[in-house]
């Protein structure tokens, strides 16, 4: 029903960024840039866009930077890693995928999402 107001998506393509309560900060229907769009207010969505996107250069030029600097002291240095997926060779095709590791469902059901980055 009044699919062609909708851009003929189905009931289930129109809800699958509708917010949700007590999902991770890092969630991706959290992107303040999306929901600026999402309410037609496309000047606004466009700059917070720009600005998201800025500070994620920043962070991987933050973490190369103390990647080089731990090569040249010779210091350990621990890469980025994923919260919730590791890189696991797939023991059918052989490629590389992540995988689900676990912890997502323990920190939403204590609402402890004290491990996540700041990312918007």
């Amino acid at each position: 029903k009044y699919a062609e107001n909708m851009y003929y998506f189905s009931e289930l393509a129109l809800t699958l960024n509708a917010p949700e309560t007590g999902t991770a900060p890092t969630d991706s229907r959290r992107r303040p840039d999306q929901r600026l769009m999402e309410n037609g207010r496309w000047d606004e969505a466009n700059a917070e866009k720009q600005r998201l996107e800025e500070k994620q250069r920043l962070s991987r030029k933050r973490r190369e930077a103390e990647a080089a600097r731990a090569t040249e002291d010779g210091t350990p240095y621990d890469p980025y890693k994923p919260l919730w997926f590791e890189r696991k060779k797939d023991p059918v095709t052989q490629e590389l995928s992540h995988v689900y590791k676990g912890g997502y469902w323990e920190s939403k059901e204590k609402q402890d999402w004290s491990l996540c980055p700041d990312i918007f």
